[in-house]
């Protein structure tokens, strides 16, 4: 496989699988929009507008696959989100539904 395809895939993916990849994101770690929105650049290549990510946060929230809290760092108020039991069983039944699919 060569590198652009790898990449083209790798983009299509995440584009499609949004939610997805933002749950799997925080999974690791609690983060902040503005972090999500590095991370998801470094790592995909993909760009997120803020007016993308910060109504899909809250949409992720609204189902139950997130929570957030509001926290000082560096002087400044950041708005972090956490996985919740629920996103994570979100994120199991996605892959047991793909290792399902890719594996018949």
């Amino acid at each position: 496989m060569t590198e652009t395809f790898k990449q083209q895939l790798v983009q299509r993916i995440t584009k499609n699988l949004l939610d997805i990849q933002i749950l799997r994101l925080v999974q690791t770690q609690p983060l902040w929009g503005y972090n999500i929105k590095k991370q998801m650049e470094t790592k995909f290549g993909i760009t997120l507008r803020h007016g993308a990510l910060y109504p899909l946060l809250n949409m992720l929230e609204q189902n139950g696959f997130l929570t957030s809290e509001r926290q000082q760092q560096q002087g400044r108020t950041r708005k972090v989100y956490t996985i919740t039991q629920k996103g994570r069983q979100y994120l199991e039944a996605y892959n047991a539904i793909m290792k399902e699919q890719l594996y018949k």
